[in-house]
C-alpha cells in the first residue's frame, strides 16, 4: 500500500537543488510505479516553480514508458498472438491514458457493419469488394498522402478519429477487423510498402502457399496478383525473396511500425522520443 503522505513529501523535495537528494527521491517514486502517478499529476498541477512541474512531468513519462517496456518484453514472450493488443501498446507510448475500450468499440462497430452485409457464398474476392466498400467508401478511410511523415499516422486511435493512416496502419486495422470475421488476410513486409495477403490454406496446391491474391489498403483495397509483386520489386531492382511474398509475424509488423515512429520523429529531429522507440525496438529484436 501506498502512503499519501510519504509520497506526497517526496515530491516536495523534488526541487531540492542537492542532485544527490533529487536523485534518491527520483530512485524511490519511481520504484511505486503507477501507484504514484495520481499524486505526481495532482502535484504537477498545484506547482508554480517551472522546474519542479518539468521534474514531475518527466518522472510520470518515465513510469509510464518503464509500463510500456514492460507490457511489450511480456507480449513478445508470452508469443505476440494478438496484434491488436501489440498496437494497442505502441499506442500507450504516445498516449498512456487512452480509454483502450474506445478503440475496441470503434473496431467492432466497423466489423458488425461488415458482418451485417457478408453473405456466406460470397467468393473471397466478393468478400474483399463488399470489404473494402463498407471500410472505404462507408466508413471513409483514406491513405495521408498529404501528411506521410506525421507520427499520428501509426497511432491507432488517431487512425480511427481521422479516418487517415499510413500504409501499415491502415493494412493492421484492415487485417485484424478481417480476422475477426474470419477472412483470412495477414501482413506482408514488402520493401517500402505493406500490403496485405488473402491465403486460403486448402489451396496450397494450385496457389503459391495458398496466397489467392493481394490487397493495398492504402489504396482502398486495391486487389492485385504476384507478377505484380514481381514487377514492383524488380522496379526497386531486389532479387527474389519469399518473405517479400508471404505473410509476415505480428512482431514483424510491431517492429516495422516502430520504424515508422522512429522515421517520422527523426523527421521532426524529436530525438529523445526516438532514443525510446529504439529501446522498444530493441525488445523485440
Amino acid at each position: 500500500m501506498i502512503n499519501p503522505t510519504e509520497v506526497n513529501s517526496l515530491i516536495r523535495l523534488l526541487d531540492d537543488p542537492d542532485t544527490e537528494i533529487f536523485e534518491h527521491v527520483h530512485q524511490k517514486l519511481l520504484s511505486y510505479g503507477t501507484g504514484a502517478i495520481e499524486f505526481l499529476e495532482q502535484a504537477w498541477g498545484e506547482a508554480f516553480d517551472p522546474i519542479q512541474q518539468e521534474r514531475i512531468a518527466n518522472l510520470v513519462h518515465e513510469i509510464q514508458f518503464g509500463i510500456v517496456k514492460n507490457d511489450l518484453k511480456l507480449w513478445h514472450q508470452s508469443g505476440a498472438f494478438d496484434l491488436l493488443q501489440g498496437i494497442l501498446i505502441i499506442n500507450r507510448y504516445q498516449y498512456p491514458d487512452l480509454d483502450e475500450q474506445k478503440v475496441i468499440n470503434q473496431l467492432e462497430s466497423i466489423k458488425r457493419d461488415i458482418w451485417i452485409q457478408m453473405m456466406n457464398e460470397a467468393s473471397p474476392k466478393e468478400q474483399v469488394k463488399l470489404f473494402n466498400h463498407i471500410f472505404y467508401n462507408i466508413h471513409g478511410f483514406t491513405g495521408n498522402t498529404t501528411s506521410h511523415q506525421d507520427p499520428q499516422n501509426s497511432y491507432i486511435n488517431q487512425v480511427l478519429e481521422t479516418k487517415k493512416g499510413n500504409q501499415i496502419s491502415l493494412a493492421i486495422i484492415y487485417a485484424i477487423i478481417a480476422q475477426k470475421l474470419d477472412i483470412p488476410v495477414y501482413g506482408v513486409n514488402l520493401p517500402q510498402h505493406f500490403i496485405l495477403a488473402y491465403v486460403d490454406e486448402t489451396m496450397q496446391s494450385e496457389f503459391e502457399n495458398g496466397i489467392l491474391f493481394y490487397i493495398n489498403a492504402f489504396n482502398k483495397g486495391f486487389i492485385f496478383g504476384r507478377r505484380d509483386v514481381d514487377m514492383f520489386l524488380k522496379q526497386l531492382n531486389l532479387k527474389y525473396d519469399r518473405q517479400f511474398y508471404e505473410p509476415c509475424s505480428n512482431v514483424d509488423i510491431i517492429k516495422r511500425v516502430l520504424r515508422n515512429l522512429i522515421s517520422a520523429y527523426e523527421h521532426a529531429s524529436s530525438s529523445d522520443k526516438v532514443n525510446e522507440l529504439t529501446e522498444l525496438l530493441d525488445i523485440l529484436e
